[in-house]
């Protein structure tokens, strides 16, 4: 709606994850390099944690992109399944012919896959997200997955991400054995001033392909401290913004916009409600939550 007012090619802050608007923060290029490396050097789980908004489907989305044609990848979105139906969305996803049948049958048929890719140096990726939501019996399931394996590698690289709470069920004692095959674990944290900032100009230089300024630096201020560096929060803020001032036709976004926004919307929580996203209060999550 207001892409021609403001000059964009299209909309900076869409809240649909688009890999072109990545914004490589030191947490999240930190998280994308873990990922490639731990797929490149087939070290079978992988971990990735973060608030909701922080990014993790974004980090996804580029990682899918730099993936080479010799990788395989299947991607897990619906995680309220059985792990007989995750058998068969996996195997769905990597457009394998099988036949139905007992689960049995249809982990055979994938193991057969997964050697034939093996010999023909085809490494194969399972990403789940939102793998939160898995029940412990579904995630020691997959857990059985990744003992499919030769003397020297793993037949399959498995990528679980979600929010916090799955770095919490991982630590549940019927899960041990899980635990200890996790390689790589990153939890991704939200933006700090600076990289909140250059997040901000970054979406808006990709979208209208110029340094133009749209926001003043008091707005983009206002807005790192309401979001305390939650990219979809400020996503959100941004958007809006951008949508009064389109309304008001103003071509510059001060802070009593942004806060005027704030204030009216009611998706937006009040900031008291997220003080536990500071940096303190995640260091303290981590301490107390160690795999």
């Amino acid at each position: 709606m207001y892409n021609e007012f403001y000059g964009f090619k299209e909309p900076p802050f869409n809240l649909t994850p688009n890999s072109r608007f990545f914004f490589a923060s030191d947490k999240h290029a930190e998280a994308l390099s873990s990922l490639v490396y731990a797929i490149n050097q087939r070290k079978g789980f992988i971990v990735i944690t973060g608030e909701i908004g922080s990014g993790k489907t974004t980090v996804t989305r580029a990682l899918l992109n730099k993936l080479d044609a010799k990788t395989d990848v299947a991607l897990i979105a619906n995680t309220h399944l059985g792990s007989r139906d995750l058998l068969m969305a996996i195997l769905d996803d990597l457009e394998i012919e099988y036949k139905p049948g007992p689960k049995a049958r249809l982990l055979s048929q994938f193991t057969e896959y997964l050697i034939r890719q093996l010999k023909n140096r085809v490494n194969v990726v399972l990403i789940i997200d939102e793998a939160q939501n898995l029940k412990p019996s579904v995630l020691e399931e997959v857990r059985m997955l990744s003992n499919l394996e030769t003397e020297e590698e793993k037949l399959i690289q498995i990528i679980l991400i979600g929010q916090p709470e799955l770095k919490k069920k991982l630590c549940l004692p019927q899960l041990e054995q899980l635990r200890q095959r996790v390689a790589v674990y990153y939890h991704l944290k939200p933006l700090d001033r600076q990289e909140s900032r250059k997040y901000i100009l970054h979406r808006l230089k990709v979208a209208s392909g110029t340094d133009r300024r749209y926001f003043t630096d008091a707005a983009i201020e206002r807005i790192y401290e309401y979001s305390i560096g939650v990219p979809r929060i400020i996503n959100h803020i941004c958007d809006q913004s951008l949508l009064s001032g389109y309304i008001d036709e103003i071509q510059t976004i001060d802070e009593h916009l942004v806060q005027q926004v704030i204030l009216d919307s009611p998706l937006l929580q009040p900031s008291s409600a997220r003080k536990n996203l500071n940096e303190k209060g995640i260091e303290s999550w981590e301490k107390s939550h160690a795999l």
